[in-house]
């Protein structure tokens, strides 16, 4: 026989439990814009789907100049996401795992190119490494290397402005994991760097991977850094987001089908990342 206590409990977390379940409705002031948000959105991208060129799709893509375009992107695109791993781990470490003076001006700086216009992103590689710039003078003088205006240039600008992506997921990924396993693995021997290495490395893989995935996609997709350090020459900087600029001048159905492709890119990159978003919340 149950008592009185027992049985108003079990009402109540029964209770609890149906008022789980119940979703209150949408205010209508809310609902309204909010669709209107998600048309806006969604709009173009139709928009882009139902003006595409279906048919002469498969000759786009397989042309010479869509394939030379594209093949340069994607090189270019591997490349500035291997500089950024390099350059870009060791600086969300230092910025999550060290006390120095000035640490919050140096993160400022250090995203600063994802509010940064790209244009002006591009000059300023040009003032820093164009043949008269602060550094690039020298290199040229030197070692007779030019960076602008090469496909060196597209590397560059792309990972100036895709590290920022890199090193916020790793740093907030190493500001997630336990900083003890690193304090263990030197207590028993293993210095800083192998501890790193060793421990720190397999916890924060996940962070680097998407952190990575994103970077790629930000040069993939990279158009005003990329144009005014390194030109729009084809074959040699003529990336896919210049490929479409100039296309949707002379063929428009060409820059269609340029921009399909980067739209599947897109897609594919948070499908890939859903997962990972999906722990997050």
């Amino acid at each position: 026989m149950t008592s009185p206590d027992t049985t108003n409990a079990a009402d109540t977390v029964r209770s609890g439990r149906r008022h789980d379940r119940v979703r209150p409705g949408i205010p209508l002031p809310l609902l309204l814009p909010a669709l209107a948000g998600l048309a806006f959105l969604l709009l173009p991208l139709i928009a882009l789907l139902v003006r595409a060129p279906w048919r002469s799709l498969p000759e786009q893509l397989t042309s010479a100049a869509v394939w030379q375009a594209l093949q340069l992107s994607l090189i270019c695109a591997t490349a500035a996401t291997a500089v950024s791993l390099v350059i870009g781990v060791p600086l969300a470490w230092l910025l999550a795992r060290t006390e120095f003076p000035g640490r919050g001006l140096v993160r400022a700086l250090v995203t600063l190119p994802l509010v940064l216009p790209p244009v002006v992103g591009g000059v300023a590689l040009l003032m820093a490494l164009g043949r008269n710039g602060v550094v690039g003078r020298w290199l040229d003088s030197w070692f007779g290397i030019t960076l602008p205006f090469t496909t060196t240039g597209v590397v560059i600008a792309e990972a100036f402005v895709a590290m920022p992506f890199l090193v916020i997921s790793v740093e907030g990924t190493l500001r997630a994991a336990d900083p003890r396993y690193e304090e263990a693995a030197t207590t028993l021997g293993a210095s800083r760097f192998t501890a790193f290495r060793r421990v720190t490395l397999p916890l924060i893989a996940p962070g680097i991977a998407a952190g990575a995935v994103l970077a790629w996609a930000r040069a993939l997709g990279e158009f005003g850094a990329t144009i005014t350090f390194a030109g729009n020459f084809p074959g040699r900087t003529q990336t896919m987001p210049l490929a479409v600029y100039l296309a949707l001048q002379n063929d428009p159905e060409a820059a269609i089908a340029l921009s399909l492709v980067l739209l599947a890119v897109s897609i594919a990159v948070l499908a890939g990342l859903r997962d990972r978003w999906m722990r997050a919340a």
